[in-house]
């Protein structure tokens, strides 16, 4: 076997980690790595590769690139047959259905063991599609049918309103200013509101939002 993959995460101990536990593996050669979408980009058209393990989300301040669903949307509209294993931290019932809703790309949790991270990559170099335990166990939780979202993901009407204006581009003092309010309090609805939707930073807020929106509860 010579499988080729390429590596692109934002966090280099993690690029570190997947490089040494997967070159361990007889027949495999790491040609690239990726830190940004726009890197990750450039690297795909100068280097041909079998199978690109990614992370979701991978933001970067020049914009050029958007990263999340769309930088996936976007590498499998330019290489349809590049076979994509994406590994993200992301929890979120809705992101996570939106992966693999295409019946393509392999999706793992990083929480996963190397192990698991080789049986995705094999998997889809035979051109199967490979839901890691973490990822199928998310995608089995009920779900309210009449708005297709998670129940838990409504948001009360100020939590909505402040994440709105964060999607946005206003801070925190923008938002507390705007709303009468003390940067604590808009601090706290929004961290809420972010667990609400499952999501833990900016970049898979900014994700949630363009597949589905805000809904109130």
């Amino acid at each position: 076997m010579n499988l080729r993959i390429i590596l692109a995460d934002d966090h280099p101990f993690v690029l570190l980690g997947v490089r040494a536990a997967l070159e361990m593996r007889a027949g495999v050669t790491i040609v690239g790595e990726a830190t940004t979408p726009t890197s990750l980009i450039e690297l795909l058209r100068s280097t041909p590769c079998d199978v690109l393990v990614t992370d979701l989300t991978m933001p970067e301040t020049s914009g050029v690139v958007e990263d999340g669903l769309d930088l996936v949307r976007r590498i499998r509209s330019a290489w349809p047959l590049l076979h994509i294993v994406v590994m993200t931290a992301l929890t979120n019932t809705a992101i996570l259905r939106a992966i693999v809703s295409d019946g393509v790309v392999s999706a793992l949790s990083k929480m996963e063991t190397m192990d698991e991270l080789w049986h995705a990559i094999e998997a889809s170099d035979k051109g199967e599609v490979y839901v890691g335990r973490s990822v199928a166990e998310a995608l089995a939780q009920p779900w309210d049918e009449t708005c297709d979202l998670p129940v838990a993901s409504r948001l009360s009407r100020r939590q909505a309103e402040v994440i709105r204006m964060s999607v946005r581009g206003h801070s925190i003092a923008e938002i507390a200013l705007a709303l009468g309010c003390h940067r604590r309090t808009i601090s706290r609805q929004k961290r809420d509101a972010m667990a609400k939707l499952g999501v833990t930073n900016d970049p898979g807020l900014f994700a949630y939002i363009r597949v589905h929106g805000v809904h109130e509860s």
